[in-house]
Parts: C-alpha cells; structure tokens; sequence
C-alpha cells in the first residue's frame, strides 16, 4: 500500500510545479490538462481548458500529485497537514529552506534542535507547510 499525497493548488498547480522543480529539483513525472482529458465529456469541467486536471512530480524518492481542481466546488485551504523535507547536511537544509521561504512565510527559522543540527518550518508562496530537518543517522 502507498499513500501519495494531492495537492489542491485553485488554478496555480503550473506555477507551483514549476516552483518545485526549481527550488527543489523535482522531476515532472505526468501533467494533464483538462482540454488533452481522453474524455471528451472532461474538456467542458472546468472554465480554462488549459488548466492543470492531474499532474505527478516527484521530489527525492516521493511523489506528490497537484490539481487545479473543478472551479465549480470550493477549493480547500492546504491546512493541518507539513510536507517533511529531510536534507542530507546543514548546507542541503539551508539551501532548501531559503528556496522553500522565496515569497513564502517562515514559521520556525531554521535552527538547532535536539533531534537535529537543523530544522525550520515554512509555509511556501503556494501554501504548503513545509519542515525541512537534516536527516540523522
């Protein structure tokens, strides 16, 4: 069994992937407009065609899907749940957090903890909750 993880971005999902992929080097895996749906019945579900209906990127060894989602139904907060982000060093931590902070919000700079050399909390320009910690041994 594997649980991966959609992410609801309201019309922002191209911004956002392309976000990831450039702070932190995610690999686009799928992406699906709803005018290329194979089902014709698809193309009318949202109001922009060309928006993002399903889209799979890959982050280090996760996946993650994002949407677009159907403009008719209300669009959910991205609330209560963190993406953990473990670095291999102090110098891989600090890179990804500052990417991830680029317009977005710190919560927990980054610091020492006792579980970790580092670990900061951040919410990105999109919205996503985000704890990068240095990964122990």
């Amino acid at each position: 069994m594997q649980i991966i993880s959609i992410l609801a971005f309201a019309g922002h999902s191209e911004a956002a992937i392309q976000f990831y992929v450039e702070a932190l080097g995610a690999e686009v895996i799928t992406l699906m407009r709803w005018k290329d749906s194979p089902d014709p019945a698809m193309h009318t579900v949202s109001s922009d065609p060309n928006k993002i209906m399903h889209a799979s990127f890959r982050i280090g060894d996760t996946i993650l899907m994002a949407t677009d989602g159907i403009q008719t139904l209300a669009q959910p907060d991205i609330k209560g749940v963190t993406l953990n982000l473990e670095a291999r060093d102090d110098a891989e931590a600090r890179q990804l957090f500052a990417a991830l902070s680029e317009g977005g919000q710190v919560q927990m700079p980054l610091a020492k903890t006792f579980w970790t050399s580092l670990s900061g909390m951040v919410t990105d320009r999109f919205g996503v909750s985000w704890m990068v910690n240095v990964a122990q041994a």
